[in-house]
């Protein structure tokens, strides 16, 4: 019996853990484009990727859903 209880418990924190990593890639490369775009400017004025990058915490996370969304082909995927 305690066992069992055990097991369900265990798989029900590795479902939830399941459902939390699906990522929508179409709506984060949208809003990807977006972010990209509002950091246009800084970038055309000579700031860094990687400058802005340190300073935004949606910018990094961006490059990251872009570095991965290239890696594994999804469409719309474009580096930075």
């Amino acid at each position: 019996m305690r066992a069992t209880c055990l097991a369900m418990a265990v798989l029900a924190l590795i479902a939830s853990r399941a459902n939390a990593a699906i990522i929508d890639w179409q709506a984060e490369l949208e809003r990807c484009r977006a972010v990209r775009e509002s950091v246009a400017p800084l970038l055309q004025a000579g700031e860094g990727i990687s400058a802005v990058g340190r300073s935004n915490r949606s910018v990094r996370r961006c490059i990251w859903i872009q570095r991965v969304a290239v890696r594994k082909k999804i469409p719309g995927a474009e580096t930075w």
